[in-house]
């Protein structure tokens, strides 16, 4: 006797172009920005009524109850949805003008790859008001639903640039009249206290390789974090987040 073939959970949300991202502040975050192209979304009733309940003018799409089993399924066992997710498109890059026009410091990452750093670096961004974060169009990854999750709204709050190329970026920067800090362990201690009449782009490299050569070579100045332990690196979220708060704790 042969078995009935077993229906394929997700054959109805498989997606075509884009991605779901999940997790409540991502959600409610992705929800709010106007410039996000939004497909489809799947929710349980308490987390669609925790989020809706957040939001600041009615939903423009009809949301889809459906159980956390189901969303397990879609978005991965390693997942934290919190009981909801959104099919949405990728943002388009942002501009330099974009982030000139805001206040706060810019963060430019160079061949920073790892989608979940990228995430709570959008996160630290945020929360200490930067104005934008760049990154390297070839040799970053594309959005995705643990970049958001990490971002933990992040990715929709802050404009985010891809350039082709750094260098050349942060020349133009420079000739905006910004400073050019790089991250590295083996510069001069960073203080606060010396940007307070200055605007930052903080530049942060991969673990491990750090800031390339020619991107160093551009920055004016070379800075380190203190630190006093066994430990002489830390993960590049972590570094980035120290280093923004220093820069900017004198205008708190």
């Amino acid at each position: 006797m042969s078995r009935r073939p077993q229906p394929n959970i997700n054959a109805n949300y498989n997606i075509k172009g884009g991605y779901w991202l999940y997790g409540q502040h991502a959600v409610q975050a992705a929800l709010q920005n106007r410039k996000r192209q939004k497909l489809r979304l799947l929710a349980t009733a308490d987390a669609y009524a925790t989020v809706s309940a957040k939001l600041d003018a009615p939903l423009k799409i009809v949301h889809e109850t459906i159980d956390r089993s189901t969303l397990d399924t879609i978005c991965g066992k390693e997942a934290v949805h919190q009981g909801i997710a959104l099919h949405v498109m990728p943002l388009g890059s942002a501009s330099a003008e974009d982030m000139l026009e805001r206040s706060g410091p810019i963060l430019m990452l160079d061949q920073v790859t790892d989608p979940r750093n990228i995430g709570a670096i959008l996160r630290s961004a945020v929360a200490f008001g930067a104005a934008g974060v760049i990154l390297q169009d070839r040799h970053s990854p594309d959005e995705s639903g643990a970049m958001a999750k990490a971002a933990s709204g992040g990715l929709d709050t802050i404009p985010i640039m891809r350039a082709v190329n750094l260098s050349r970026e942060l020349t133009k920067f420079k000739e905006a009249g910004l400073w050019a800090v790089g991250l590295d362990a083996h510069g001069n201690l960073l203080n606060g206290a010396d940007y307070a009449q200055r605007r930052v782009i903080l530049v942060l490299g991969a673990e491990g390789a750090g800031i390339r050569q020619l991107t160093k070579k551009n920055c004016d100045e070379i800075a380190s974090l203190r630190m006093t332990g066994d430990i002489d690196s830390l993960n590049v979220s972590v570094a980035g987040a120290i280093a923004l708060y220093e820069i900017t704790r004198s205008f708190f």
